[in-house]
């Protein structure tokens, strides 16, 4: 790809709007003037300037497209500002932040060093994770090769109509309608070996997913095999009320909430109460939507 002028020198503010034009044209698809300038708060005629130096700076990586009012991705596009690897962009979406900004050691902003646990990366390429995205914000249905750890096989195509991308905290999934099984369920993207964007339209959307619209309670308390010492410090560390642990969550995240927390789900609290601090006090409940989490 042809770079007309090199990036060093650029101003930090504007090299952020043009990590957001290339982050946003290469995985949603398409970049408009409007979402510049929403994302930054900017003018709409200030917008249009962004996009038009970008498109100097990178000129075959966007193509206008009359009929989105927009740019979409060329195929030769390649990344000039930011690095689109997945691991990166996932969080910055999760955390619905304009641009990948610098990492810790570049940048403390309150002079307290951090640290993540190292856990191995569970993503497929970029390619991959931009059609699953694109599919989403562009609200059509996704062509897959998948790989399932059920008994279904271990590689199928099927078609799905992805709505939202998850985050467990311990790997990535997709949520969508699966017209193989004319349900609701979960993908996993690392189980994703190939993905295209197909241009029919979705017939389904979010508010037939019943599971993931309907909130349910999910009620905890400290394991009954700890001393009072420690539940009381649990019961502390929750700011239970009445001894109730107590939060709203989608019917379709219960089973990873409880696998985040590692709470023993069994029926006797048989676990170690060192590991698995909590139980569920409602399992009558919300068993239905997790039952994969039940032991």
């Amino acid at each position: 790809m042809a770079v007309d002028q090199s990036v060093n020198g650029i101003k930090r503010a504007t090299q952020q709007r043009l990590q957001y034009i290339e982050l946003m044209a290469y995985y949603t698809g398409v970049v408009t003037r409007s979402d510049v300038a929403k994302a930054f708060g900017i003018s709409d005629a200030a917008a249009t300037k962004d996009l038009k130096f970008y498109s100097q700076i990178a000129p075959d990586n966007l193509i206008y497209k009359h009929n989105v009012f927009g740019f979409v991705p060329s195929n030769r596009f390649a990344e000039v500002f930011t690095d689109l690897e997945p691991q990166y962009v996932l969080p910055l979406i999760s955390a619905n932040l304009p641009f990948i900004g610098e990492t810790v050691e570049q940048n403390r902003l309150y002079g307290v060093s951090t640290e993540q646990l190292p856990l191995p990366q569970r993503l497929p390429g970029k390619k991959i994770v931009a059609q699953v995205i694109r599919a989403i914000k562009q609200k059509t249905k996704l062509s897959l090769v998948y790989s399932s750890l059920s008994n279904r096989g271990s590689s199928e195509s099927r078609i799905i109509e992805p709505h939202s991308l998850v985050n467990t905290g311990l790997r990535w999934h997709v949520r969508a309608y699966s017209e193989d099984t004319y349900d609701f369920r979960d993908f996993v993207l690392s189980r994703v070996q190939q993905a295209q964007q197909l241009s029919e339209k979705a017939e389904s959307n979010p508010e037939y997913d019943d599971d993931w619209m309907e909130p349910i309670n999910l009620q905890l308390t400290p394991h009954p095999n700890l001393s009072e010492d420690k539940r009381q410090i649990l019961m502390t560390d929750y700011a239970a009320k009445n001894d109730v642990i107590e939060f709203t969550v989608r019917r379709a995240l219960l089973a990873y909430v409880l696998q985040r927390m590692s709470v023993d789900t069994t029926k006797d609290h048989s676990l170690n109460p060192n590991a698995f601090q909590l139980i569920v006090m409602n399992r009558d409940e919300i068993e239905p939507f997790a039952g994969w989490a039940f032991l």
